[in-house]
């Protein structure tokens, strides 16, 4: 059955233990970085952060807000990625069929840069990178051995605060909608003066993101686009996977 990775981020403190353990389990190298502004580190994914915690600063009503956003695959359930990989490659993307995870084979090597560069844009998360030392097309792979294994993926074994959860898709579902509904009702529970001040509900609109497609589904309690501009999903052109996939989603929601 289908896993998935549910994520709050009302309960995420941006200590970033899940970047490390990610690095640390794919034996990944140091990325030299440099000040930019942010206590964001490193600016981007790369091909040695499959995960990053996203900082973004708000001033709202007089007061400075935190919003974190841990950024990785979406492990998409009809992912554009794989779609127009297979075009070029076949198996350079595939999805297990066990779990759902979507992951990047050494095929991808066979690929041009042009052709991942093709790849990259039709993600509407913008996830995957291009190894230009390997010339692999690489991302999250919600570690996969550690899931086969019986084991969850190492984000939501080191995270202390529990804002990731890890288990089958459909329980994760029920914890998401579960959340937003005590979200919801928490906005509407009247408040003193001082409670509504710290709260912001008035700028609140709480919701799950694209959480009928994705198998990383996430709860956010500000508009998307105040944390990152691919939270949620990206308008884009429809390009020729993307109508690919589009065509193939009926299919695959009739045979489960």
């Amino acid at each position: 059955m289908a896993k998935s990775i549910f994520i709050d981020t009302t309960r995420c403190t941006a200590c970033r233990g899940c970047q490390v353990a990610c690095k640390q389990w794919h034996d990944h190298e140091a990325v030299p970085t440099k000040q930019t502004g942010t206590h964001q580190n490193p600016p981007d994914l790369t091909p040695n952060n499959f995960k990053l915690v996203r900082f973004s600063e708000h001033k709202i009503d007089g007061h400075v807000h935190w919003l974190f956003f841990p950024d990785q695959c979406r492990h998409c359930l009809q992912p554009a990625c794989k779609a127009t990989a297979d075009m070029y490659v076949e198996d350079a993307i595939v999805v297990d069929e066990a779990t759902g995870i979507v992951v990047c084979t050494e095929k991808t090597k066979e690929l041009t840069k042009d052709q991942c560069d093709e790849i990259i844009d039709s993600c509407p998360y913008n996830i995957p990178r291009r190894n230009e030392i390997s010339g692999e097309l690489v991302k999250c792979d919600m570690c996969i051995d550690r899931v086969q294994a019986g084991l969850v993926p190492m984000c939501v074994k080191s995270c202390c605060t529990g804002a990731m959860s890890f288990g089958e898709r459909e329980d994760m579902l029920i914890k998401a909608k579960l959340r937003l509904t005590e979200a919801q009702a928490e906005i509407e529970r009247p408040k003193s003066e001082l409670e509504t001040k710290i709260a912001c509900d008035v700028h609140k609109s709480c919701t799950i993101l694209d959480e009928e497609d994705l198998g990383v589904i996430y709860f956010l309690e500000m508009p998307r686009e105040m944390y990152h501009q691919y939270a949620g999903r990206e308008i884009k052109p429809l390009n020729r996977a993307d109508f690919l996939a589009g065509l193939a989603k009926p299919f695959k929601n009739m045979l489960g």
